[in-house]
């Protein structure tokens, strides 16, 4: 979120219809305010006069490119992502946040909703659609727990090797940020029932999660 409180947002779609109705929406919203627009990733990138506090990315877009490639390059840049698609799977959600997404609604919910989404996105929750959060719950791992994009970064960063600092430059976020998401991230395995508590224990997670692929 930007320092005057307003949430940016650069949405890729190439659906024009929708891509009007949400700009003339959003207009009257007043923490909410549409900077960009394009219909591919690559074009976004090109013509994006300065990075959005949230791009809004759909999940299918008429350049058929790989959805994951989609976020993985964002994610990759340090931009925070909300998928939006018709396609409700929850094995879909996954896979977009698994990728680095923020977040993942479904096209089927009204304007409000989605600019619910977009305020948890921006304040760095995970915002999932209400109909797919039960079987999200149900579907995945007991014992893995699910990490926000920005814990993952950290995480990831710190379980390298590297200091608490280096990890927080390497994830664009202050120390102190850093260290409440590694908290969060110990907290949650606990949770999961398996307990982690020194650098080398979420490096083993790391590991036997996946989590660095």
């Amino acid at each position: 979120m930007g320092k005057t409180g307003v949430i940016t947002v650069s949405v890729v779609d190439d659906d024009r219809m929708l891509i009007e109705g949400l700009a003339a929406w959003l207009a009257e919203v007043p923490d909410v305010r549409l900077i960009g627009r394009a219909t591919t990733v690559p074009e976004l990138l090109r013509t994006e006069r300065e990075p959005a506090d949230v791009v809004l990315l759909d999940l299918l877009l008429g350049d058929r490119s790989d959805p994951v490639a989609n976020v993985r390059r964002l994610a990759g840049l340090g931009r925070k992502v909300l998928v939006v698609s018709v396609v409700t799977s929850g094995d879909m959600a996954r896979q977009m946040i698994g990728a680095g997404a923020g977040g993942y609604l479904t096209k089927d919910h009204d304007l409000p909703a989605l600019v619910a989404k977009l305020r948890e996105v921006a304040g760095e929750e995970l915002a999932i659609s209400p109909e797919l959060a039960l079987g999200w719950l149900a579907d995945r791992d007991g014992d893995r727990p699910v990490l926000s994009p920005q814990e993952r970064a950290v995480l990831l960063a710190y379980a390298s090797g590297m200091t608490l600092a280096a990890a927080a430059r390497s994830a664009g976020v202050q120390p102190g940020t850093a260290k409440n998401y590694l908290e969060r991230v110990k907290d949650k395995y606990r949770k999961a029932g398996r307990p982690t508590y020194t650098k080398l224990e979420l490096a083993d997670r790391v590991r036997e999660d996946g989590l660095a692929t």
